[in-house]
């Protein structure tokens, strides 16, 4: 049981104890005040996340890969792709700082209530983006190859006339889909470890605001 919830308590029973005497209202700003920093700092680390991906796409630019699927000239599917991620990636930039704004301005505990609810959500809707953006990702690049490499067509032309085509592709999807896989359970761990510790403070907060309107 933590501070809080002794205080908490300590109020109710307006009884002697080790802790200072706090009323409702003292209670409630140091909630709104703890709330109001996770939400700073979801805002804070999504930001950085984004800076962090960023740097790693242009560390990357001049690798092999990179330069390969650059003679591919699949501008036209690649570059409104990035930009419908930039888009919604900038939505959620402006979701966070908005619960964050709107927290830190509340004045009623139902209030509070309702952001720190609307947070969560907004977390999990991000993390849902990310993912979905990365399998998305993945398959078109996947798709590009396919049609405009001249390594990969000449190996389906060969298994086609072969004929283990159907192999080939499931071969491909297969080994694609595990390190797919193994990709995004590391970076699921990543949102666990850091948006998760923060969405367990903030669901405490939650749980307090409920007692304190009993």
């Amino acid at each position: 049981m933590d501070e809080l919830e002794l205080l908490k308590k300590d109020w109710k029973k307006n009884e002697d104890t080790k802790y200072p005497k706090l009323s409702y209202k003292e209670i409630y700003g140091m909630i709104l005040k703890k709330s109001s920093s996770i939400v700073k700092w979801i805002f804070i680390i999504s930001i950085l996340e984004f800076a962090f991906w960023t740097l790693i796409s242009f560390a990357f630019k001049n690798t092999e890969y990179n330069k390969r699927f650059e003679s591919y000239h699949a501008e036209n599917i690649m570059i409104p792709f990035l930009i419908l991620g930039y888009i919604i990636l900038g939505y959620f930039f402006y979701k966070f700082y908005m619960n964050y704004r709107t927290i830190s301005a509340t004045d009623s505990a139902k209030i509070l209530m309702e952001n720190i609810l609307k947070t969560r959500r907004t977390v999990k809707q991000y993390v849902g983006f990310n993912l979905i953006y990365l399998a998305l990702s993945a398959f078109i690049a996947l798709g590009v190859q396919f049609d405009r490499d001249e390594e990969m067509i000449s190996l389906v032309e060969k298994a086609s006339a072969n004929g283990e085509i159907f192999k080939f592709y499931a071969v491909t999807i297969i080994l694609t889909l595990v390190f797919l896989g193994l990709l995004i359970a590391i970076i699921l761990g990543f949102y666990y470890l850091i948006y998760g510790i923060l969405l367990k403070r903030l669901n405490r907060n939650y749980r307090e605001l409920k007692k304190l309107e009993v």
